[in-house]
């Protein structure tokens, strides 16, 4: 004898839902995790140098030190506008460099300067820094060329090719010196049609210097 019936309706297996807390927990561990990648790419692409550009070696950080004048760069946002641009180095009792920029407005005739500090990333004997001028964040600080002679002039570079300064012991630098550096800038695939060669004038008259934190 055959015996039919009606079967019941089929079950589903769900997966069992995660908590509150666990599911909190879950949703800050894979948080966590990406922002700490996030923050390493972004130091790790900010204290890089071009590939193809090599830092100066035989560097010697104690005739490296004083007083530099801004030659030329090119254009970014925190130095934009900004004439008799000039970089104060100053060795520190930690063994790194107090670093002081500074640089006049003439829209707002206002003095502007800000302090940092720098550390070398391959010892004092390698032009590879790392400078920051807001607490933990630190950018790459390269430099790239240098007369080694009289140390009166030199060129710097950042992590990438969007960065670039050419400085001098005086305001105004020797044209043949100009042409050699801006010859292996381009050849470093630098942007050296770009570069803005920054005015150096009597500023007497002017308002005095004021650590007002803005580059």
């Amino acid at each position: 004898m055959k015996i039919t019936g009606r079967s019941g309706p089929k079950t589903r297996v769900h997966p069992r839902p995660l908590r509150p807390r666990a599911q909190r927990e879950s949703f800050s561990h894979r948080l966590g995790l990406f922002l700490l990648a996030l923050v390493s790419s972004q130091i790790f692409s900010c204290l890089g140098i071009p590939e193809n550009v090599n830092p100066v070696e035989g560097f010697r950080v104690e005739r490296y030190l004083g007083l530099w004048y801004e030659i030329a760069r090119l254009d970014h946002s925190f130095e934009r506008g900004l004439t008799n641009v000039s970089a104060t180095y100053a060795l520190r009792g930690d063994g790194g460099i107090d670093v002081t920029n500074r640089g006049y407005d003439p829209a707002k005739r206002k003095w502007r300067e800000i302090a940092g500090k720098a550390y070398f990333v391959k010892g004092p004997e390698v032009g590879r820094l790392k400078v920051s001028f807001f607490g933990p964040i630190y950018s790459s600080y390269n430099v790239i060329a240098l007369d080694k002679e009289n140390y009166s002039h030199a060129m710097v570079c950042g992590p990438n090719r969007s960065y670039l300064w050419i400085l001098s012991r005086s305001p105004d630098l020797d044209q043949s010196a100009v042409g050699k550096l801006l010859d292996q800038a381009h050849k470093s695939g630098f942007a050296t049609g770009e570069l803005i060669f920054v005015p150096h004038g009597d500023t007497a008259d002017k308002e005095p210097a004021t650590n007002d934190g803005k580059g």
